[in-house]
């Protein structure tokens, strides 16, 4: 039986199944499928943004929608393990989770400067870019107010804007290799998230607590999950606000 309510809310709306899609950013079949089959509902985080886009409760929209028992069974897959802080992640886990990357090797951090001097690691991204592997730095802007904050935040004022600049020197000969990038962002970061395809270590930022010491999610992406997307999507939504720059010294530059 075909969800005629979501039919009949988009066209209360005045949109159409294509307008809908671009909204959502999806294909216009994908939401024709989940007016059409009733079992092929969209993740819940479609469900929101459709509900929120049409100016309807969730619960109205999909009257049967699956329990949060079963969203709280996927989350727990999702988590592969929890450490209480960064140094307890063992060394190795951070070249062994980047050597698996195929398709995603992202850093979003404000400085991550405790990476740059990890030889393994640098010498990890030069045989990532080699294959092909897009490899996309995202650092915070040492200019910004984000930054600044974040630095009396941890108790060490402009050490932290001083770290990042440090940073990109030691990142130095990574810059103009092939698919690397690098970009600044001026964003409120919650969590630094380290992702290698379908797995990620979101490290928690803590007030008053520099980020080692803050707890590390280590998860995976698994088939009904959303745990994994929500961090994965945040670090989409940086990269596409950040400002790229092609070598350490522009981050002086004034944001435009």
């Amino acid at each position: 039986m075909a969800n005629e309510r979501l039919r009949g809310a988009i066209v209360e709306r005045g949109l159409t199944i294509e307008k809908v899609a671009e909204q959502l950013g999806v294909a216009g079949k994908t939401v024709e499928r989940w007016i059409n089959t009733p079992d092929r509902k969209p993740y819940r985080r479609f469900q929101y943004a459709l509900a929120s886009l049409l100016r309807y409760e969730v619960s109205f929209l999909w009257p049967d929608e699956r329990t949060m028992a079963e969203v709280t069974t996927a989350g727990n897959a999702e988590l592969v393990k929890l450490y209480p802080h960064r140094s307890a992640v063992p060394q190795r886990l951070w070249p062994q989770l980047y050597s698996s990357a195929r398709t995603h090797f992202d850093v979003l951090v404000y400085s991550g400067f405790w990476l740059t001097e990890d030889a393994d690691f640098l010498r990890l991204v030069k045989e990532k870019s080699a294959a092909g592997v897009p490899v996309r730095f995202m650092l915070g802007d040492p200019e910004s107010d984000e930054v600044a904050t974040r630095g009396a935040d941890e108790g060490i004022g402009d050490a932290m804007a001083s770290k990042i600049r440090n940073a990109l020197m030691n990142y130095r000969m990574l810059f103009g290799l092939p698919g690397v990038e690098f970009r600044l962002h001026r964003t409120t970061l919650y969590n630094s998230i380290y992702r290698a395809d379908n797995e990620l270590l979101a490290n928690g930022h803590v007030y008053g607590v520099g980020a080692y010491l803050a707890p590390v999610l280590h998860l995976q992406r698994v088939p009904g999950g959303e745990l994994f997307d929500t961090y994965a999507e945040s670090v989409e939504r940086v990269w596409e606000t950040a400002r790229p720059i092609s070598s350490p010294t522009e981050c002086t530059e004034v944001h435009a």
